[in-house]
């Protein structure tokens, strides 16, 4: 049986692509998860640390669908939440997940400065 820190990180782990590695597995770049002092295992993010990848995958996998198969209304819900998790302050990320919502980065840029509600 895992570790309960271990246990109670996996909903984190998987909502950002990373994986969970036990003790005997760690490996430098990988983060160690230390429990009242001693260290029971580690994180390791996904290659390049994640990034706009990390936020598209969580996105898509919280709305059901890839970004290119949404309606218009669900791909502004789909942008407001990228936006709301720092997505946008990625280099790129504009005309990327332009290309993967298939809209203009007129649209996308439309889809941020609407008012709520």
């Amino acid at each position: 049986m895992a570790h309960p820190l271990l246990e109670a990180l996996r909903p984190v782990a998987d909502a950002i692509d990373a994986t969970l590695i036990p003790k005997s597995r760690l490996r430098e770049g990988d983060i160690p998860l230390c429990w009242e002092g001693e260290v029971v295992g580690g994180l390791r993010l996904p290659e390049g640390g994640g990034g706009l990848e990390v936020h598209v995958a969580a996105v898509e996998r919280e709305l059901g669908q890839s970004l290119g198969d949404l309606d218009r209304e669900t791909k502004q819900k789909a942008v407001k939440l990228l936006a709301d998790r720092g997505a946008f302050r990625l280099r790129k990320s504009v005309e990327e997940i332009a290309g993967l919502l298939g809209v203009s980065r007129f649209t996308v840029y439309n889809y941020l400065n609407r008012p709520e509600g």
